[in-house]
């Protein structure tokens, strides 16, 4: 009788969007480099780092010129780039007006990241 080897699979894109810390984990092992989890804390809650990382996503992803990838697939769902946003404790952007707010919010963190910094 031939023993097979047992795996557990484990996700490593989260549904709801972004990766689990499996896929953090495969990442790191892969690429050698190691990605934390999305800020998902609000405004007055968040560390200067909180709010440097989140702002250099915002801008980032929604805050690139010109065209952005498509928020939405041929059935009308979300794409993983549009849920990049909950993974991150931003409301899915439908539109591209929105994705853009979504980038001005992130210019606004990292000028008051840098207004914080200089005082400290």
């Amino acid at each position: 009788m031939k023993k097979t080897k047992r795996t557990r699979v484990q996700k490593t894109k989260d549904p709801h969007g972004g990766l689990t810390a499996a896929g953090r984990a495969a990442f790191a092992r892969k690429q050698g480099s190691h990605l934390k989890p999305g800020v998902m804390t609000h405004g007055t809650k968040m560390t200067l780092d909180d709010m440097r990382r989140k702002g250099s996503w915002a801008v980032r992803f929604y805050g690139r010129s010109g065209k952005l990838p498509p928020l939405r697939d041929e059935s009308n769902k979300p794409t993983r780039f549009a849920l990049t946003a909950a993974a991150w404790g931003e409301p899915v952007p439908r539109t591209e007006a929105a994705a853009r707010r979504i980038a001005s919010k992130g210019r606004a963190l990292l000028r008051h990241y840098k207004e914080r910094k200089a005082v400290s």
